[in-house]
């Protein structure tokens, strides 16, 4: 039997470096696209090859793919992972996020170096949900996207769907969160101080995904025969705001927590303040604009009746057990 091959790319980060263990673990001839100065920390296994694509060169890359399939072999999988959450200028997401991931769909177009491609894109690129009555976010709502992070997403998803002959599948996560990962892990280590701040005052629905489950939605996708469809990702599960800090406290042990809640316009003004003195010291903030209209967002249930009925995916870990997990491997590495 042919050894599968794949390319994951943005193999280097939090999502990326589990989608190479996993496809380590299933048997596949391993691909992992890094820049040259990106950390190879959870990348060190021996089976693991290496390729440094240049996404913002269309004429290098091209001639990238070209070689590489005359050597190697055309790439039965390609899962794009490859983005930026937050970026010192926000025209850099429209770059990175959309333009990259079209210059790398032409290029995998035109060689025919792909037999199948997963977007790894997010359920930002729907915008804000019903409110009021929160109801999920269903497929077949109308995307309004309402961050530069999300529209990014956004026009490479709509990009990639009029190509009707490349083989795809769209997966919108929704929080991401697990071992490695750093955003939600301040969250939590703020919470161990004894603090937990939250934005607003009207409750927040929030859905989570783990990130073994993410990637196993990915799999599923890949060795399914559906093609040229949309998920979201999410476990199932609907949390409040309250809900998810009381977990928190449960799983790190925390009994008393002073909670303060930050107004909106408040939030919006820190936002800003940290987004400018990014510029200065030349660092993105995890706090900017962008993020702080998802932070403002109340609704994040989605439905993933979709991806359970075509894909067969079926959660391994809720919210607790997740949590659990990842705080484990928090404190073994001394993050916590």
């Amino acid at each position: 039997m042919e050894t599968k091959r794949i390319l994951i790319t943005g193999a280097s980060g939090f999502i990326g470096s589990f989608l190479v263990e996993k496809a380590l673990s299933e048997g596949y001839e391993v691909w992992a696209g890094i820049r040259k100065s990106s950390s190879r920390e959870y990348l060190k296994d021996s089976r693991i090859s290496f390729i440094d694509l240049n996404f913002g060169d269309e004429d290098m890359l091209m001639r990238q793919l070209v070689e590489f399939v005359s050597q190697h072999g055309r790439f039965h999988y390609v899962v794009h992972n490859a983005g930026v959450t937050k970026c010192l200028n926000p025209e850099d997401f429209d770059k990175v996020n959309f333009q990259y991931t079209a210059n790398f769909i032409d290029a995998l177009e035109t060689v025919a170096a792909a037999d199948k491609f997963v977007l790894m894109s997010s359920l930002s690129a729907f915008g804000v949900g019903d409110e009021i009555n929160y109801t999920p976010i269903k497929l077949t709502d109308t995307p309004n996207p309402n961050t530069a992070y999300g529209r990014s997403k956004l026009k490479a998803e709509q990009y990639l769907q009029a190509k009707k002959d490349f083989p795809y599948i769209i997966l919108r996560p929704t929080g991401v969160y697990g071992p490695r990962e750093k955003d939600y892990f301040l969250m939590i280590k703020t919470v161990r101080s004894g603090l937990d701040v939250g934005a607003g005052f009207k409750p927040q629905h929030l859905t989570f995904i783990y990130v073994k489950d993410l990637v196993d939605a990915v799999f599923l996708g890949l060795a399914s025969e559906v093609k040229n469809k949309a998920y979201f990702v999410a476990d199932g599960d609907v949390y409040t705001d309250k809900e998810y800090t009381r977990l928190v406290k449960e799983v790190i042990g925390k009994k008393h927590v002073l909670s303060l809640k930050v107004p909106l316009w408040i939030l919006k003004g820190i936002s800003a303040i940290a987004e400018d003195m990014s510029k200065i010291t030349k660092k993105p903030s995890t706090l900017n604009r962008d993020k702080c209209k998802i932070m403002k967002q109340r609704n994040w249930e989605c439905d993933i009746a979709p991806l359970v009925n075509d894909l067969g995916f079926s959660p391994k870990y809720n919210l607790r057990r997740g949590l659990e997990e990842s705080v484990e491997w928090y404190k073994e590495n001394g993050w916590l």
